[in-house]
């Protein structure tokens, strides 16, 4: 496969705040697809309420997470009523400056039948080792994933 480019572009706006557009989206400066990015309020100056380069990094390893296991449970064919994907990650003082050192996902699927679990579980491990985003940062990775088995409107315990 050749190499793949994504283009975005950020421009400044006023104190710690600035647009973040991509022309491959069809965004441009006036709000259309950009979005507001912003020091985070931990730091001095930061605002409050508008993504930070640190939730755009989380967002990331979920957002990858997700289409990952979209493309691999397809593959499998299991099926799943729904999925979900929470994660934090965790910022940290190292030795040379600031640096985001891990970051925690929870996986969150609904089966629509017990007899896929095990199947799920395997999905979801390839997943890990197979998320383009997270094969590509340095910081720990800590999947501790959730499964639920949805019975006619009923739901099971959680793995």
């Amino acid at each position: 496969m050749d190499a793949h480019y994504y283009n975005v572009d950020v421009n400044w706006n006023q104190d710690r705040k600035g647009m973040m557009c991509s022309p491959e989206l069809g965004s441009s400066l006036s709000g259309n697809g950009c979005i507001e990015v912003a020091t985070p309020p931990e730091f001095p100056k930061g605002v409050a309420g508008i993504w930070s380069p640190e939730h755009l990094f989380t967002a990331s390893v979920a957002s990858c997470f997700m289409t990952t296991f979209l493309a691999i449970a397809e593959n499998s064919k299991l099926e799943f009523d729904q999925f979900g994907c929470k994660a934090v990650g965790k910022l940290e003082k190292v030795e040379k400056g600031f640096e985001m050192t891990e970051v925690a996902i929870t996986p969150q699927v609904s089966l629509l039948h017990e007899k896929d679990r095990d199947r799920a579980l395997r999905v979801l491990d390839k997943t890990e080792k197979n998320c383009l985003i997270t094969n590509s940062i340095k910081s720990k990775v800590i999947m501790s994933p959730e499964i639920t088995v949805t019975n006619k409107g009923k739901i099971n315990e959680i793995v």
